[in-house]
């Protein structure tokens, strides 16, 4: 029998596995994609070079080629997974740099083939929070009328220190203005937060943890800063090397950021890794399985579950 109720695998956290599962009654994998936009912090409309961890591809190493058409990109990747998981459904995922940054017409002529696309249950939209203009709220609108909208909005801190250290170009305040708005619509939103930063502590990272699961969020993706060749992130590192969580401390402190999130709020994520070719640090967290493996032992071995703290 399932120890917590948002878990059919006796997780003590709310899985996405569950949340799909329970929702489709099916498989149900993402696709990433990568549709040919950037970002107002590379374009110099905010600021050059981009998120520091991020690499040329816009933190979308895993997503489709660019200069494939999106439905060549979907095909590649759905045909692997349906090897795989025979009758499986998919999410649409528009992974690579800021979907909602460029004319509303661009966006549709991305977003429309897949909304009744009959194996596409959802589609998912990572943008910037500050991307998010009237023309572009109201076709998000019109989209989560017709399917399951997801917009996943990269916060990585509550910290405005550290966003300017990461080159984030914009504010805590800022999510805090453009998370309102997509809620005012209904639209579910994913946040992603990074463990690790550069300079921050656990205190710091947990703090933020604690924070965005006081917000009306429905999932969050936790990650662990890592070090990609050729970023600015590298080279800050080789200039100033800054602290890097051990295995342990990272395993610690995400079974303590879930212990102060409301048991409602689906994790999406609770660690990521870089392309193992170009991964410089640390190098662990290339072995994700055992990570997550570990994380729900140190859970068992606490008592925890997702929420048990608040």
């Amino acid at each position: 029998m399932n120890q917590f109720k948002y878990s059919n695998d006796n997780k003590r956290y709310h899985t996405f596995n569950y949340y799909l599962k329970n929702k489709y009654h099916c498989k149900v994998a993402k696709v990433g994609l990568n549709a040919g936009f950037t970002c107002p912090n590379r374009d110099g409309s905010k600021g050059v070079g981009g998120c520091i961890f991020c690499s040329d591809s816009g933190s979308g190493d895993f997503a489709g080629n660019v200069h494939d058409s999106l439905q060549t990109q979907f095909n590649q990747v759905s045909q692997i997974l349906s090897n795989k998981w025979p009758g499986c459904k998919y999410i649409a995922y528009f992974q690579a740099n800021t979907n909602t940054y460029g004319p509303v017409e661009k966006i549709k002529k991305c977003v429309e083939p897949f909304i009744n696309k009959k194996d596409v249950v959802a589609i998912s939209i990572a943008t910037r929070p500050d991307c998010l203009n009237d023309d572009v709220l109201e076709y998000l609108k019109d989209v989560n009328s017709r399917c399951d909208l997801w917009v996943e909005l990269g916060l990585q801190t509550i910290h405005d220190r550290t966003g300017l250290i990461i080159n984030r170009c914009h504010s805590y305040q800022d999510f805090l203005d453009g998370l309102n708005k997509l809620r005012a619509l209904n639209i579910n939103v994913c946040v992603h937060i990074i463990n690790g930063l550069p300079y921050e502590t656990p205190e710091m990272m947990l703090e933020t943890a604690k924070t965005v699961g006081q917000l009306d969020i429905q999932a969050i993706k936790i990650h662990m800063l890592y070090i990609i060749e050729n970023t600015k992130l590298h080279q800050l590192y080789l200039k100033k090397p800054f602290k890097i969580l051990d295995r342990e401390e990272y395993i610690k402190l995400v079974v303590e950021q879930l212990a102060y999130l409301p048991e409602n709020i689906v994790i999406e994520r609770l660690t990521g890794d870089g392309k193992i070719d170009d991964l410089i640090a640390p190098l662990w967290s290339v072995k994700k399985v055992t990570i997550l493996n570990d994380i729900d032992k140190m859970m068992v071995a606490k008592d925890y579950y997702q929420g048990c703290k608040l």
